[in-house]
């Protein structure tokens, strides 16, 4: 029996990139995965279109394998995920040593595009096939998972907000039917899994096909809640819109969700949210989190903001720190407006770069605030904690809690997967230190 194959992915961006990168590590049979570029058979950047300059990013990523390709001719190099969707051919073109191009959404063809590529044929498949790819992706092996792990449940967006590039990308919005969500959380705890994240462009639109009829993403949650052996369950990312009521009552009443959620506002401002197509007001926003916390009080809660928005002026502007002070957040992402070609806000004229850029850091320095305060707050309290690794010192564990605080216990006797009470001792940079109880 030959040698595996050596196969290297790099990961960009989102969370649903991590899954996906998992999926096609386990598609492609024959390769066994390595951390190093350097030994690699075959290199694949599964690519995000979020952020800034993210196409130049990877260009400048291959130009730096061109060495291992002069060295290793047989060396297959391929792009996956959103920057493969929009740039499409237009990547061989401008990186000639790129074997294979594949769209989000047709991932599931890698092995078959992976073997033309042997032939000496360059790949290109961006398609949006109508065949379902999580049907066609081979039975996840049985290797032992460590006690967290993503699922994705829908793909898509239908709301064409005017900044993102996500419905051109990933398509409309889909979800997978339950019973093949359950199936694959069952699998998932069966390999040591105690914490899964349903992951979707927009999770809370999820309206998966079951024999009872379309299930939503909270009788999702509830059909999860009864899988012996998963403990936590948490879902990214939402869309205020579809925070609906019986969402908001799960959040009160599942044991199993665990009191965090990250529900971007993107502005504080109405007249930004307007030209943003966001179709949910401030007002709105902050009425939706009243209601949130009335179901779960101790919730810590997370959002996105985009700076400098095409228009963003000083008060728009102040009013998004003012929501930021009302809702008080104890995480954010926050990023300065860039143009995604294609979209509509990226034929308006943008903010001064300089403006932009003071705003970000004002707006920077209130959020890490906010979430050293809520952080500080957990010092003398007891805290369930999902131990995850080992951590820099000898005997040392981390793990998170259930407010996705990261927690590291010193001379600690939890074992990875254990879920044990923690007190909280010390509030530290980006983590918090406590002792087991």
């Amino acid at each position: 029996m030959s040698a595996p194959k050596k196969l290297f992915i790099k990961t960009y961006g989102c969370q649903m990139n991590v899954y996906d990168s998992e999926r096609m590590a386990e598609a492609l049979e024959g390769y066994e995965q390595t951390q190093s570029p350097d030994d690699a058979d075959m290199i694949l950047l599964n690519t995000c279109h979020i952020r800034e300059k993210a196409a130049e990013k990877v260009y400048s990523e291959l130009g730096r394998y061109k060495v291992l390709k002069d060295a290793k001719p047989d060396l297959k190099i391929g792009v996956a995920g959103c920057v493969a969707q929009a740039e499409g051919q237009e990547i061989m073109r401008r990186q000639p040593l790129v074997d294979l191009v594949v769209g989000p959404q047709s991932y599931h063809r890698l092995p078959e595009m992976e073997a033309r590529t042997h032939n000496g044929a360059k790949v290109v498949d961006t398609d949006f096939p109508e065949e379902d790819k999580f049907e066609h992706l081979k039975a996840r092996p049985k290797a032992k998972r460590g006690p967290s792990a993503f699922l994705t449940v829908q793909e898509g967006c239908d709301k064409f907000c005017a900044f993102c590039v996500v419905p051109y990308t990933r398509g409309a919005e889909v979800s997978r039917p339950v019973d093949r969500i359950l199936t694959e959380a069952r699998d998932l705890v069966e390999r040591g899994v105690r914490e899964i994240t349903l992951l979707g462009q927009n999770v809370n639109a999820y309206h998966g096909a079951s024999s009872q009829g379309e299930q939503s993403l909270a009788q999702l949650i509830w059909a999860l809640d009864k899988v012996d052996g998963l403990e936590r369950i948490r879902f990214t990312t939402s869309h205020p819109n579809d925070m609906t009521d019986e969402l908001i009552e799960a959040h009160g009443t599942c044991d199993k969700l665990m009191p965090y959620l990250h529900l971007p506002v993107q502005s504080g401002s109405d007249h930004i949210l307007k030209r943003m197509n966001r179709s949910h007001t401030r007002d709105s926003y902050i009425r939706l989190i009243e209601r949130i916390r009335e179901a779960r009080p101790d919730i810590l809660l997370s959002g996105d903001f985009i700076v400098g928005f095409p228009e963003e002026s000083d008060q728009d502007f102040a009013d998004t720190m003012d929501l930021i002070r009302e809702v008080n957040y104890g995480q954010a992402y926050s990023f300065k407006y860039s143009p995604r070609p294609g979209t509509p806000a990226a034929e308006r004229g943008e903010v001064d770069a300089a403006v932009a850029d003071a705003r970000l850091q004002e707006l920077q320095a209130l959020i890490a605030h906010q979430q050293k305060t809520i952080q500080d707050s957990m010092v003398g309290r007891e805290v369930d904690v999902l131990f995850e690794k080992p951590g820099r010192d000898a005997g040392q564990m981390m793990g998170k809690s259930g407010y996705l605080h990261a927690v590291h216990v010193a001379d600690c006797t939890a074992q990875r997967g254990d879920i044990r009470k923690v007190l909280i001792t010390e509030s530290q940079r980006n983590s918090l230190a406590g002792r087991l109880v």
